[in-house]
């Protein structure tokens, strides 16, 4: 499946586009609210400013993929793998990454307020300025996390991994 056929489909009211192989595809500013791509393989996708609100990307495949300033508000990305994803300015306010990898990700600027992120590795992740108000990092592991200036208000960091190595009671 392609770019084009998967906006054809979404137009036409179709949104589960589970387990498709849409690497290296480019869907920047697509509008997909809602879409279904649980365990879809997106490495290396563009989906850059895309509106992705309200989606279901279980246990997806987008290591390498381009998400900044995407919407993901409400998402469900529960056990995504987003090695070195770029998720600079995203809005994943309120959405479900528990027991993701996102390690080497960029999140720089994204809004992760009210996130669960319980369980989710994000070793040496960049969360410079990155919201995370309210977030549940439970048993999160930030081993190596840069988290210069990022708002920490009402965070959760119960048995999580903080960047320093240390158990965080």
């Amino acid at each position: 499946m392609d770019a084009q056929e998967i906006l054809k489909r979404y137009a036409d009211g179709e949104r589960d586009f589970s387990r498709v192989n849409l690497i290296q595809v480019c869907l920047a500013q697509a509008n997909l609210i809602g879409t279904h791509l649980i365990g879809a393989d997106l490495i290396k996708a563009d989906l850059q400013g895309t509106d992705l609100t309200e989606a279901h990307l279980n246990q997806a495949r987008l290591n390498q993929a381009n998400l900044a300033h995407a919407k993901l508000a409400k998402a469900c990305v529960v056990k995504a793998e987003m090695n070195e994803a770029d998720l600079s300015g995203a809005d994943l306010s309120d959405a479900d990454l528990s027991g993701s990898n996102l390690s080497w990700a960029y999140l720089g600027g994204a809004d992760l307020s009210g996130a669960n992120l319980s369980q989710t590795n994000l070793t040496n992740a960049d969360l410079r300025s990155t919201n995370l108000e309210r977030a549940n990092l439970r048993e999160a592991n930030l081993t190596g996390v840069d988290l210069t200036s990022a708002y920490l208000e009402k965070a959760d960091f119960r048995d999580a991994t903080m960047p320093d190595g240390t158990l965080h009671a």
